[in-house]
């Protein structure tokens, strides 16, 4: 076979949208990470010389002892609540990618971020899907309290940097991610070698000039952030934004954080003039009714670091079918099955012949085992139709031998239900608070189901 008379012409791969790994020829499944289908045709020549490329501080090996975190000092957005997710600010030299649903307020939350930050740290927002005109009036639109923001809109990578060394600024929002692309590859912008090399050289820089850096990411269908699995391991924070249809709340939660706790939450409100932080979440879950009614428990799960209440609703009817129905929304669907199990083993109280449906209020999703006896309760307060207290709340973990297992923070989420004016509270032995914890509630502990059933 004849070689090639032109070594550097572009030729084509196969590379994988979940893990990046390339292959020389189309196969239903990825090699290197099992999925399938997610090998995409792409175009690859020699590498051009790169330009705009950054290295992280080289040094000799030194001591942890020696080293200081006085450069790491944290500063502040402005908003309460994504300070609260990032872990109490933004640190010098991080790279956060945020993504979400198309229209649920990314852009609108960064450049209110930008215009709070603006004063405290030199700022620049990067657009590569608007143009200037469209920057500026939502800008207007918004209200914000400063308008005299750098802007720049801009899809090359190079120029970009170019741009970031002349300018020096310490916060960058990059919009987004999916449009830049580097004059080094061939491939088109959004692709997954052009997602990959931007990504690194961004990180590059964040590290060398100790500028955060907030990628802004595309989201496929299934909710996840477009592009290769590499690209939320190569930052420092990963957060996702999140909205029920139809609801104007918005949430904020980190799934990655170097620099803080995963899984916390920031709550806010979209309003016609931009998003308003929303410092008491629990009101949002938490519909108290005017009388009580069957099948409804209050619960104190945790987000994060924080507390939150919310309700738990079942209703139990008998079944029209021959196999029972077990849907859970907001909850794990098999846990259900299970702990109905449990019930029926250790209380004697059999819904075998019973359809349960099972609900988080406000479309919250609770994760942790604290909602076990909470489930359980509301599920016999419907199947018995007995309303539990309005003034009781409940949390705790139900094993499979019947007893009520301790869960993390207990004093804390007793604290919470009390601000909230809640008078009982039905927990496990384990996490009855110390006698020189004053609560002004009625704490029942209990160590077994049945003692739970009893106390309702």
């Amino acid at each position: 076979m004849a070689k090639s008379l032109n070594p550097g012409a572009a030729k084509l791969r196969y590379v994988c949208n979940a893990c990046g790994a390339d292959a020389p020829k189309w196969q239903g499944q990825c090699a290197d990470c099992g999925e399938w289908n997610t090998l995409v045709e792409t175009t690859t020549s020699k590498p051009k010389a790169r330009a705009g490329s950054f290295s992280v501080e080289r040094s000799a090996v030194r001591r942890l002892d020696e080293i200081t975190g006085e450069d790491t000092e944290r500063v502040p957005t402005g908003l309460s609540e994504l300070d609260r997710v990032l872990g109490g600010g933004i640190v010098p030299g991080a790279v956060i990618l945020i993504g979400g649903d198309p229209g649920i307020g990314k852009s609108t939350l960064l450049l209110q971020a930008l215009a709070a930050l603006e004063g405290r740290l030199n700022t620049l927002y990067v657009t590569g899907e608007e143009s200037l005109t469209q920057v500026s009036l939502r800008a207007r639109r918004l209200g914000l309290p400063r308008l005299d923001l750098p802007v720049l809109a801009e899809t090359g990578l190079e120029t970009i940097l170019d741009t970031l060394t002349r300018t020096r600024p310490g916060f960058v929002v990059l919009d987004s991610i999916q449009t830049l692309y580097t004059d080094a590859l061939d491939a088109a912008p959004g692709s997954v070698s052009q997602l990959r090399e931007c990504a690194a050289q961004l990180v590059r820089y964040a590290k060398a000039k100790a500028c955060t850096i907030v990628l802004v990411g595309h989201v496929t269908k299934e909710g996840a952030i477009a592009g290769p699995r590499v690209l939320e391991h190569m930052v420092d924070t990963v957060l996702y934004f999140e909205q029920d249809v139809g609801s104007r709340y918005r949430i904020v939660r980190a799934v990655k954080n170097r620099f803080g706790a995963v899984n916390e939450m920031g709550v806010f409100a979209m309003t016609d003039v931009g998003l308003k932080e929303v410092s008491n979440p629990s009101a949002l879950f938490l519909s108290r009714h005017e009388q009580p009614v069957p099948g409804s428990v209050i619960t104190v799960t945790r987000q994060g670091s924080r507390p939150l209440l919310v309700e738990v609703q079942a209703l139990v009817d008998a079944t029209q079918g021959s196999n029972p129905r077990r849907v859970a929304l907001g909850l794990e669907g098999n846990r259900l099955a299970m702990l109905l199990a449990v019930l029926h083993r250790h209380a004697g109280i059999a819904l075998g012949d019973q359809d349960v449906f099972a609900n988080v209020v406000g479309g919250m999703r609770i994760q942790e085992t604290a909602a076990d006896l909470p489930l359980l309760l509301a599920a016999l307060s419907s199947f018995r139709g007995k309303p539990v207290p309005n003034d009781t709340v409940v949390f705790g973990e139900v094993g499979l031998a019947g007893e009520i297992r301790p869960v993390q923070a207990g004093e804390e989420r007793l604290q919470e239900a009390a601000k909230h004016g809640f008078k009982r509270a039905i927990v496990p032995e384990a996490n009855k608070p110390r006698k020189n914890v004053k609560l002004d509630l009625e704490v029942i502990a209990v160590q077994r189901l049945t003692q739970a059933l009893d106390a309702i």
